[in-house]
């Protein structure tokens, strides 16, 4: 499946990494033009046990690169993935300015019927912004007949231990409503889901919700 990654962060560099080593094609896009040079040239900014050689190994058999042009990156998903920074904003909520904007991108650009993936830590209803935002971009290109699907797929990693959370995830929570997303998100995560099944659907604020929920559970234990 060719798979487009907004962000190359904390998530999106280990999630693109992790797909493109089970044998889909992705393309991961980032404004930082300097951060995409050192990524093609297998540097990366962050220290993650086990993914540099895994980013340098799936870039050097060409399904993984890295890019600033968001159109080709869009024109390449069959699948979007958002997975950006949701920073705290000056009252302490998340700051949706960076996923909304991503949003936009993929509907100005997308000229087919779109997935996009809601990988980046947001509250509850984020995914009702994302639709807004597409929707609204689409409108104004007289697109409105392009359909597109809004999923809520939050991640579960640890620092020190990413590569094998994405490798072996404990679960793969697929926010939805629609039965043909759900069928395309178990082809893309087919792999990661061959002894047992860990697919869990819900609806998106439910998957949304679950999010919320792991990171109080872990709060306090973090702090202890």
């Amino acid at each position: 499946m060719n798979v487009t990654v907004f962000g190359t962060g904390y998530v999106g560099l280990v999630q693109g990494t992790i797909l493109a080593d089970v044998g889909h094609h992705v393309i991961c896009v980032d404004v930082n033009a300097a951060k995409v040079e050192r990524l093609c040239q297998g540097q990366i900014p962050i220290y993650e046990p086990g993914l540099e050689p895994l980013v340098r190994e799936n870039h050097a058999a060409g399904r993984l690169a890295f890019t600033t042009d968001a159109a080709a990156g869009v024109a390449h998903g069959d699948v979007q993935f958002i997975a950006v920074g949701t920073p705290p904003d000056e009252d302490g909520s998340a700051d949706l300015k960076y996923v909304l904007a991503v949003a936009g991108i993929i509907a100005e650009h997308m000229q087919r019927d779109q997935i996009i993936i809601d990988k980046s830590t947001v509250p509850v209803g984020n995914a009702d912004k994302v639709k807004a935002k597409v929707a609204e971009v689409l409108a104004k290109r007289d697109c409105a007949d392009l359909g597109f699907d809004v999923v809520s797929n939050p991640e579960f990693l640890k620092e020190g231990s990413a590569v094998a959370d994405c490798q072996k995830p404990d679960r793969i929570i697929i926010g939805t409503g629609s039965a043909a997303t759900v069928e395309v998100m178990r082809e893309l995560y087919a792999p990661f889901n061959r002894n047992h099944d860990k697919v869990i659907v819900m609806d998106v604020r439910s998957a949304e919700l679950t999010k919320c929920a792991a990171n109080g559970m872990l709060s306090p234990r973090s702090a202890s």
